[in-house]
């Protein structure tokens, strides 16, 4: 969900979790977002994606899967059903993967599954209460099922780079250096870098923490200015 006022303009992405993230400022808001999870159903372990619908597309042809071949009514959405193998470098271990892609009006939610039928899949999905928003896609897990950890939000800023966002927690301000940061209208800013050298960003704020990872065109001594003009709010309600 997009609004523009002048120069300025606003976004609000809605994470799995239903909490939602708002973002404005004189920069270019336009890309769409993506979400995760890691969710917990019948003591198994899932991870699960959202964006907007073409996004399934670009999944599916990540993991090999040539089509789907199977299509239900779902969760007032469709559920599409598409299979594939491969083989574990390692182990060599063939994997049979179920890739379940439940799409909405605008947005879809991604899953796969391990040696899984289309019947236990859908009965996995159906314990997380799938509901499509305008702006975006959010879980409310019943019985047999729970959010493992707070829902993330990807987005990239042209100039800027890939911001990730979650909410702000007690262990991530351990990771923080024992030094100020700089100051900008949404948190403090720090920088660190990768294993490989690669330098990141950190802004901390009040009820949300993001890793700013920058792009290849990326001016780095930019940043910090270039986040300065971004505001980011953790909207009330889920």
């Amino acid at each position: 969900m997009t609004s523009v006022t002048g120069q300025t303009s606003t976004v609000v992405h809605r994470a799995l979790d239903g909490r939602r993230y708002e973002l404005s400022g004189d920069l270019d808001l336009g890309q769409p977002s993506t979400s995760s999870v890691r969710v917990a159903v019948r003591g198994r372990t899932h991870e699960l994606v959202a964006g907007v619908s073409g996004l399934a597309e670009e999944v599916a042809a990540a993991l090999g899967v040539d089509g789907f071949d199977e299509e239900l009514g779902f969760a007032d959405g469709t559920l599409l059903i598409g299979r594939t193998s491969r083989v574990e470098p390692g182990s060599r271990i063939t994997e049979n993967i179920l890739l379940a892609v439940w799409r909405g009006r605008r947005h879809c939610l991604i899953s796969h599954f391990y040696d899984s039928s289309t019947t236990a899949a859908v009965e996995a999905l159906a314990t997380l209460g799938v509901t499509e928003h305008d702006d975006g896609v959010a879980i409310r897990p019943g019985a047999g099922s729970a959010v493992l950890a707070p829902a993330s939000v990807v987005k990239e800023v042209p100039a800027l780079g890939l911001l990730e966002m979650t909410v702000s927690s007690a262990p991530q301000a351990t990771r923080l250096p024992g030094w100020k940061g700089r100051a900008t209208r949404s948190g403090e800013l720090f920088s660190d870098r990768l294993s490989n050298g690669e330098q990141y960003f950190v802004l901390a704020g009040a009820d949300i923490w993001t890793t700013v990872l920058p792009l290849a065109d990326t001016d780095l001594a930019a940043v910090p200015a270039q986040v300065d003009r971004l505001t980011t709010r953790l909207l009330d309600g889920r």
